[in-house]
């Protein structure tokens, strides 16, 4: 840990000495793009189990880095810091999920650029479930995962009692043996889950709340950046960037899901 947070902070202090650039040049100046994001993924340890993460953030900036052909380091940020990291030049741009009345939509010291992805809050149980509504989860298990974007949410918003996991299919495992009462995680994504066979038995869900859109986020003036990440999104949205994004994120969990399920489905 304490390695990763010297690399990182080797990253981050010499972006401020381009606050006044384009973020992407200081990226290809630099030799690293400096992209913040809501979960930095964990550094990988041997023999460990791979886990998909919820969101997408990662990918994305993975992208954005082999198109620069430039290494990443990736601090932890969110929306209410964001504006913070690209003005000081700490961070060359910034993933976050806003809603329509964010903050940081109202700051004339950013520019915003939507990726293509949006989603919200969707609660999947088994199909018999006496749940019928969200302020039906009070005081019943809601697995989500870490990373995720309703984290803390759910608890306060409707007295549940949060059960966060690993990753996304930690927390759809354990809605299938029965140790939660329902899983919240991205509706985008937990749509295309429930189409697969498998999990007709726990395809129940509640409507879809606190929709969000995954944007990046760079300095107003930073006429560069701006310019190459949206034509970073228009290039996703023109192809098959995102069906196969979400075709993978599907298939990839259900197949973690698969290989730890060493018990069977709650009855």
């Amino acid at each position: 840990m304490k390695l990763a947070a010297a690399v990182l902070l080797s990253i981050a202090l010499p972006a401020s000495t381009h606050a006044a650039d384009s973020g992407i040049d200081a990226a290809r100046q630099r030799g690293t793009l400096v992209a913040g994001i809501s979960y930095p993924l964990p550094a990988y340890v041997a023999g460990a189990k791979f886990r998909t993460p919820e969101s997408p953030e990662s990918t994305l900036v993975e992208d954005i880095g082999k198109r620069l052909r430039r290494k990443l380091g990736t601090p932890k940020t969110d929306s209410s810091n964001a504006a913070q990291w690209i003005k000081s030049g700490r961070a060359d741009v910034v993933l976050a999920l806003i809603d329509d009345n964010d903050a940081l939509r109202r700051d004339a010291g950013v520019a915003i650029i939507p990726t293509g992805y949006s989603a919200g809050a969707m609660a999947i149980m088994r199909s018999d479930t006496d749940i019928k509504s969200w302020e039906q989860l009070k005081g019943r298990t809601v697995c989500l995962s870490e990373g995720g974007a309703y984290v803390g949410k759910i608890a306060a918003k409707y007295g549940a009692i949060e059960k966060v996991q690993r990753a996304p299919a930690d927390s759809l495992l354990s809605l299938r043996i029965g140790a939660c009462d329902a899983a919240v995680h991205d509706d985008t994504m937990l749509n295309d889950l429930l189409k697969l066979p498998e999990w007709k038995k726990f395809s129940a869900r509640l409507p879809v709340q606190s929709r969000r859109t995954l944007i990046f986020a760079v300095r107003a003036d930073d006429a560069t950046s701006i310019s190459y990440l949206k034509q970073a999104s228009a290039d996703w949205a023109a192809g098959n960037f995102w069906s196969e994004l979400k075709k993978k994120w599907v298939n990839n969990v259900a197949f973690e899901v698969y290989l730890d399920q060493n018990v069977p489905d709650c009855h």
